[in-house]
């Protein structure tokens, strides 16, 4: 698998690879996608997706999401390594989550599960934790 930074021509095959996963898709946009990795296949194809939402010294931790295909393969925990990087090397200091299904996966990875309330506000009032995810999400953060 190649991980590589994403462009502007992969935003179609990531929100069809999170809708797949039923990942949000309403606010992945171009300016988004600054922030975001690609895993290809052997053949070129997007296999995985992971992005940052930056605000400040945090950041969302957005749209992990792996094909079927590629699921059982590490790709998941490869994937997260190279997004705390990449959130290390541009100064962010403290990552947060929702998720519905991935809590396990990201307390194995060191993450920890927080109130949704004690967010920076910033992250509070983006889409994500706003309009996107329910209250249900369990919400999970990690300082880097």
């Amino acid at each position: 698998m190649n991980i590589r930074a994403a462009r502007s021509e992969d935003l179609d095959a990531i929100k069809a690879l999170l809708a797949q996963n039923e990942l949000p898709v309403a606010d992945i946009n171009l300016a988004l996608l600054v922030d975001f990795l690609v895993a290809e296949d052997v053949d070129g194809k997007i296999v995985g997706s992971v992005g940052l939402e930056r605000f400040g010294r945090s950041a969302l931790l957005r749209s992990l999401a792996v094909s079927s295909t590629a699921r059982g393969s590490g790709l998941g925990r490869s994937l997260t390594a190279h997004v705390e990087r990449t959130a290390r090397s541009r100064g962010i200091s403290e990552l947060w989550l929702l998720t519905k299904t991935a809590a396990d996966f990201f307390r194995r990875s060191g993450y920890v599960v927080a109130n949704r309330n004690t967010a920076p506000g910033e992250l509070q009032a983006s889409t994500q934790f706003s309009l996107l995810c329910p209250a249900t999400a369990v919400c999970i953060k990690k300082a880097l």
